[in-house]
């Protein structure tokens, strides 16, 4: 397995692992209704414009295929001043999931924010997603808990962070 920046060519690769992580990860969090409609061509759309504007990593396995990705960078979420980057998602294929491929693209998008001189991050997850272990486990520190509407469905999300890249757990 190995990590590598995302090229143009992956777009549809990272859109097939966004959506099928989805459907896993969310499955009696969001409705079901909601998790069919998403499709494999919207997101790719999405991913090409995504690996345009962000640092886009991907993990891949040695088939070569993607099996999960991550991005992240400056803050885009308002608030929460103490925080100069964020990170923006972390997805992995179910399958491969529990094999450290998580720390690894976490500590990529790590390494990238403090290339642009910053040195905390955030990211915000859904209360009920699994992953809120695995940031717990890699230091981040619960900031703030929200409520918000996902298909007409009232979700928890929570706020985690790390002040301080440097004592994040690799």
């Amino acid at each position: 397995m190995q990590i590598r920046l995302a090229e143009q060519r992956d777009a549809q690769a990272i859109a097939k692992v966004h959506v099928d992580a989805w459907r896993t990860t969310y499955e009696g969090i969001i409705q079901n209704n909601y998790l069919n409609q998403l499709s494999y061509e919207s997101m790719t759309s999405l991913w090409k414009y995504n690996i345009k504007t962000d640092q886009v990593y991907v993990a891949v396995n040695d088939q070569e295929e993607i099996i999960g990705f991550t991005t992240g960078g400056v803050k885009k979420t308002e608030g929460y001043h103490d925080f100069q980057g964020e990170l923006y998602a972390v997805y992995i294929l179910k399958e491969f999931q529990g094999m450290n491929i998580g720390r690894k693209l976490l500590n990529m998008v790590v390494e990238h924010v403090k290339t642009l001189q910053m040195n905390s991050m955030l990211v915000l997850v859904l209360k009920d997603n699994p992953a809120v272990q695995f940031y717990k486990a890699m230091g981040a520190q619960k900031i703030d808990s929200l409520t918000i509407s996902v298909a007409g469905t009232t979700l928890q999300e929570e706020v985690y962070g790390w002040l301080n890249l440097n004592n994040i757990h690799k």
